[in-house]
């Protein structure tokens, strides 16, 4: 059952940063994973501030520089179809289509895709663990099956997004608005690791607001791939995102972004580098795939996302060869 809370409409993105700044007040755009988190009591909310009537936020347009501005409230639907999304940012309108099931997509925002709060069981159950300000976390001895491999250094959830690790591959950056000003924020700058925070996912401050995302000029090719447990609708086991520029088979430069396996979307460094320079050859697949898990230290129940990293990077390489 919802808990008791105000609820407001602001009119302007300079009413909803007044409104967002005051005490106990959360931002709610699609709404997909604030309700779910309010019902279940995850964390508490005295003040509900809609988004829903700033059209501003919403859309897809070209930028000056020939690059793309996708407003915070677009939904991942339209994200998904977007014929420029399609053709010139592939794996980011393959990431919005792999998100939730249809129903989800047509409500979800971008913005809110990117926000979203952990998946955890036991940050969503009822164990006062370290992202809630207990002592521990239960994953390091619980079921621990869908946590991370990577990055996991006292808290170890996985970043549920399937949008933000094509956003890392593809060299995003996010606008963030708060009263004093906004600011644009590179997208793998964005993400907070538990070494730096426990209890905080990305750099929003109480008052600020996610506004847009902005897109360089597209170069490339790019691909999002994903590894789930139920094809209807799930958040992945493992995935990974590749954004490349390859030239007579040569590899000019390349992102590789894990998702389902770490805090935060996992930037590959190793295997980027590898593939930096080479033939996108079966030599140059095959090492660029192991060296895609370097530094996994998994748990007790999770040693299979290994496994299937190293087969989503090889797979995906090999159709981008």
């Amino acid at each position: 059952m919802l808990p008791t809370f105000t609820y407001v409409r602001p009119k302007s993105v300079t009413e909803a940063l007044e409104l967002g700044a005051t005490e106990g007040a959360v931002l709610h755009a699609g709404g997909t994973d604030l309700l779910g988190c309010l019902r279940d009591g995850v964390f508490r909310a005295g003040k509900v501030v809609s988004l829903s009537a700033l059209g501003e936020l919403r859309g897809v347009a070209r930028t000056s520089d020939g690059g793309l501005r996708i407003g915070a409230l677009t939904t991942l639907s339209e994200i998904a179809e977007h014929a420029t999304v399609r053709g010139q940012y592939l794996a980011l309108a393959q990431g919005a289509a792999a998100a939730a099931s249809p129903q989800l997509r047509n409500q979800g925002t971008i913005g809110g895709n990117l926000c979203q709060r952990p998946r955890c069981w036991y940050f969503r159950g009822d164990f006062h663990c370290l992202r809630k300000g207990g002592d521990r976390c239960y994953a390091v001895n619980g079921d621990n099956r869908y946590h991370c491999i990577l990055g996991g250094t006292a808290c170890y959830i996985v970043h549920p997004s399937d949008t933000a690790p094509a956003l890392v591959a593809l060299g995003a950056q996010v606008r963030v608005a708060s009263r004093s000003g906004s600011r644009l924020v590179p997208i793998d700058e964005f993400f907070v690791p538990p070494a730096r925070s426990v209890q905080r996912e990305n750099v929003l401050r109480p008052g600020d607001l996610l506004t847009e995302i902005l897109l360089p000029p597209a170069s490339g090719r790019s691909v999002y791939r994903k590894v789930r447990a139920r094809g209807s609708w799930d958040f992945a086991l493992a995935g990974v995102a590749v954004a490349a520029t390859v030239t007579e088979g040569r590899v000019e430069q390349a992102r590789v972004v894990l998702s389902g396996v770490a805090p935060i979307p996992w930037r590959a460094a190793e295997a980027e580098a590898l593939l930096t320079g080479r033939q996108l050859d079966a030599d140059t697949i095959g090492r660029a795939a192991e060296a895609s898990v370097a530094g996994a230290q998994p748990l007790a129940h999770n040693g299979y996302k290994i496994h299937l990293v190293r087969g989503l990077v090889a797979e995906t390489l090999e159709a981008l060869a």
